[in-house]
């Protein structure tokens, strides 16, 4: 819309360059006054996209805690079975001769294909890894976690300790988006590691344990079985209690997003409010300076309104490089 000020209006202006400027005040005050509105909308709107994204890593973060504590219930349930396996019919330490001469009369005795493929994968160099883990519970190493940033780990012990949400508001502001996307890529890069790294001992372990499961109690193989049993109990619970601290860290790192995301929308909603008052203190030099057009005394409300209009302005600078 076009706005033009009447002739008997501008006789009564003063030919000055101040007076150009005050009759240039309304356009100078609506295109102000849209401006911050538009900016407190961008913020609002950034405000409800990172209060969105945190309630998504919430529930990320709720995922990881659920299969932490699945694992270690689990883990906890492989040593009570072993602990009551041992009290009742204690069976003697697994060795790998052992194991390779019971492999081996499954074999002789024409009992399918699964006893001769087992013998040539436990022959194997990825065998003695596979005996390895399961006689001493060892499991195999994965890459060691690089050193956590300082800011982070100050700020995940702070959560820890369950300190004061304003203690940890002023640690994360030392911690970025972009820091916890990398400690988050390195946390689940150890669990993935670990789950490619178990997955052949775990599916040669299940080909061992049906071949031995025909085994009935007082057989020769009998032994041997429930010696591979608390072997596999032993180092099933050793796994299931590494998987359980690789998923704690990440949902450590998950809930510092969270913390971090509803940071980042709080302070676009403080903005959002801030540029929205600016907004009003324009609209207000508008309508200061329409009522001058129908006073006497137009360059003392021109006046008001120019000062409102720059101090909406000084607002809307502050704002945008300081809140």
């Amino acid at each position: 819309m076009k706005i033009t000020i009447p002739e008997e209006l501008k006789s009564d202006m003063p030919p000055t360059r101040w007076g150009k400027i005050l009759s240039a005040t309304p356009v100078i005050l609506t295109v102000l006054a849209t401006m911050l509105a538009g900016l407190s909308s961008s913020e609002m709107t950034r405000a409800q996209y990172n209060r969105s994204l945190a309630a998504q890593q919430q529930s990320k973060a709720g995922d990881q805690w659920g299969f932490f504590q699945a694992k270690r219930l689990r883990g906890s349930m492989q040593r009570g079975s072993l602990d009551l396996l041992q009290s009742f019919n204690p069976a003697a330490p697994l060795t790998a001769e052992a194991l390779h001469q019971e492999l081996q009369r499954e074999s002789s005795s024409g009992s399918g294909t699964g006893a001769a493929e087992a013998l040539t994968l436990l022959s194997s160099p990825a065998g003695k890894g596979i005996l390895s883990s399961l006689i001493d519970a060892q499991l195999p190493g994965i890459s060691p976690r690089p050193a956590v940033d300082k800011n982070i780990q100050t700020a995940l012990d702070a959560v820890e300790k369950f300190e004061p949400e304003v203690q940890v508001s002023i640690l994360m502001g030392s911690v970025t988006p972009a820091m916890l996307d990398q400690e988050l890529a390195v946390a689940r890069a150890q669990s993935r590691e670990l789950d490619e790294a178990t997955r052949p001992i775990n599916q040669a372990l299940e080909k061992i344990e049906s071949l031995l499961a025909s085994q009935v109690t007082g057989s020769p193989g009998d032994a041997v079985r429930r010696a591979f049993t608390v072997a596999r109990l032993r180092y099933t619970g050793a796994r299931y209690e590494l998987e359980a601290r690789l998923n704690q860290a990440v949902a450590a790192v998950y809930e510092l997003q969270v913390r971090k995301s509803n940071l980042i929308a709080e302070r676009h909603h403080r903005r959002s409010q801030k540029f929205f008052f600016g907004m009003l203190g324009g609209q207000a030099g508008v309508i200061i300076s329409t009522f001058a057009m129908a006073a006497r005394k137009r360059n003392l409300l021109w006046t008001v309104a120019a000062v409102v209009g720059i101090l909406a302005l000084i607002l809307a600078i502050y704002v945008y490089l300081y809140v």
